[in-house]
């Protein structure tokens, strides 16, 4: 089961903020792609949220562009920024990425964003989202969600 952004935000508000702020914090996040042979790559990435979807432009022909075409799975983790605050936690979004190689959406993120021509876009179906903090200096907490499923907390000392 997947969702896009806006089913995400809609389902579960509080945790939509966050993650948007964490990833609003920074320019560039993590991207963990599966190459040819199964193993992982992550690369740098830049990420929109436009129209109600997380989106994920990327330069032609680039090997995580080429990853994602031939196995569509993907997680994306926010920059934490400097030392060890990671103000608003840590955050990881997984799923799946689907190009769209034209029509109206791709036009209005054009139109939005100007990217540099030309350039691989995918819009993302999401299987889970995911923020890890410290509460209190002294539990670390996970909140999880997945489709369907409301936010499942987590604490351990």
């Amino acid at each position: 089961m997947t969702a896009n952004w806006a089913a995400f935000a809609a389902a579960e508000p509080a945790l939509a903020k966050i993650t948007e702020q964490r990833f609003g914090a920074f320019t560039h996040h993590v991207l963990a792609t599966l190459r040819k042979d199964g193993s992982p790559r992550t690369t740098g990435i830049e990420v929109r949220f436009l129209g109600g979807e997380l989106w994920l432009g990327m330069m032609p022909d680039s090997l995580k562009a080429l990853d994602l075409r031939r196995d569509a799975r993907f997680c994306l983790q926010a920059n934490p920024g400097e030392g060890t605050g990671m103000g608003g936690g840590d955050v990881r979004v997984a799923g799946r990425a689907v190009e769209v190689a034209d029509g109206e959406a791709r036009a209005a993120y054009v139109k939005e964003v100007e990217p540099p021509q030309p350039f691989h876009l995918f819009r993302t179906e999401l299987t889970e989202v995911v923020r890890t903090y410290v509460e209190d200096d002294t539990y670390l907490v996970a909140q999880v969600w997945q489709p369907g499923a409301p936010v499942r907390t987590l604490k351990r000392t």
